[in-house]
């Protein structure tokens, strides 16, 4: 598929599901919409898969592995060769999202969109579209194409889980300096100032955070890339992890199947596929506020409320897995209670 045929092909959300949905929370012997963001939660997946009788059983978390030129500008503490130690051992399950993925029940796919060096490991998806992207403080991350590849990268992914059964995804990261090449994206596609959107990361000095806005202010006056036009920005200063993502949000929105937004990088790869496909906004579901300065603002523009308020900022999609059991709490109120009926007692009435 063409990235606008998959634009084409995303529909919104199934508003007769949800209302089903919402009669069913209605029917529970419980106060109306005490489980609050839980009962949201579970008629949104209603609206999205189209049906009232929500499954989220099987569930994975796609994490795009890729490496970003701009660190050359001193921006991070570690060094770029972290990016393929970690990649691999998510192949070996041994990160903090796979432990974390093992509690949740959720299978960890790490793809290889664009790492420095060729990964190995039995569990790595092999989808590389160039070794890493260039140093966008001297011209643009990747070529046009290259970020229309890597979407679409995403795309293939999120569809080929969902034909395997999968019925919720995850977004997850691995990529030393794709938090600058993330604030650097947000930045312009939100009108704001770099020191605005700009945040420590894995733990930069003050030193080292004024390198991390200086090189974003940079990039933007190098390249100049256009709010107006997302792929302009995408492949200016952006990284082939952000935009392999925002092609599993695409993709899980043509699937009819919900998406969990991680922290600050998968936001923005939320927003970047919310500018390319308004609709795809219908499928996304919030999981927590990263520490990053730009999170909530970046949320807030998706019109995303996060279930956490937890002070994470590890990223690999910890925060979206650590969702998953919330959720399956909420559905087993759900399908398991009784209802008003079943117990004789009076139903609650809408206040107001």
């Amino acid at each position: 598929m063409t990235l606008d045929q998959v634009i084409a092909g995303i529909t919104p959300a199934d508003t007769a599901a949800m209302e089903r949905a919402k009669a069913r929370w209605d029917s529970i012997a419980k106060p109306l919409g005490s489980l609050g963001a839980l009962e949201e939660a579970v008629i949104r997946i209603a609206g999205m898969t189209g049906s009232a009788d929500v499954d989220i059983s099987k569930r994975a978390v796609v994490v795009m592995c890729a490496d970003n030129g701009v660190v050359a500008q001193g921006v991070t503490q570690t060094g770029q060769e972290v990016t393929a130690i970690v990649a691999e051992n998510m192949s070996t399950g041994d990160t903090s999202v796979c432990a974390m993925a093992r509690s949740a029940g959720a299978e960890v796919v790490p793809v290889d969109i664009g790492t420095a060096v060729p990964l190995t490991g039995a569990r790595i998806v092999q989808r590389c579209v160039r070794r890493g992207t260039a140093d966008m403080t001297r011209g643009p991350a990747m070529s046009r194409e290259e970020a229309v590849q890597a979407v679409l990268t995403g795309v293939e992914t999120a569809r080929e889980l969902c034909a395997g059964g999968v019925h919720l995804l995850a977004t997850g990261e691995m990529g030393i300096g794709n938090t600058t090449t993330s604030s650097a994206v947000a930045a312009v596609l939100l009108g704001q100032e770099p020191v605005v959107m700009t945040g420590r990361g894995a733990g930069l000095s003050d030193a080292g955070l004024q390198k991390k806005i200086h090189a974003i202010e940079t990039a933007v006056a190098v390249n100049r890339p256009d709010p107006a036009d997302v792929l302009d920005v995408l492949h200016k200063v952006g990284g082939l992890d952000i935009a392999g993502l925002a092609g599993v949000f695409l993709g899980g929105a043509l699937c009819h199947t919900p998406v969990l937004v991680d922290g600050f990088i998968s936001s923005v790869a939320a927003l970047v596929a919310a500018r390319l496909c308004p609709a795809c906004k219908d499928y996304m579901l919030g999981s927590h506020a990263s520490e990053e300065p730009a999170s909530r603002l970046v949320l807030s523009e998706l019109g995303l409320r996060p279930f956490l308020y937890a002070g994470m900022r590890l990223g690999e999609g910890t925060g979206a897995v650590a969702v998953m059991p919330l959720l399956d709490m909420g559905l087993a109120v759900y399908r398991e209670m009784a209802t008003f009926e079943d117990t004789n007692i009076e139903a609650y009435q809408p206040l107001g």
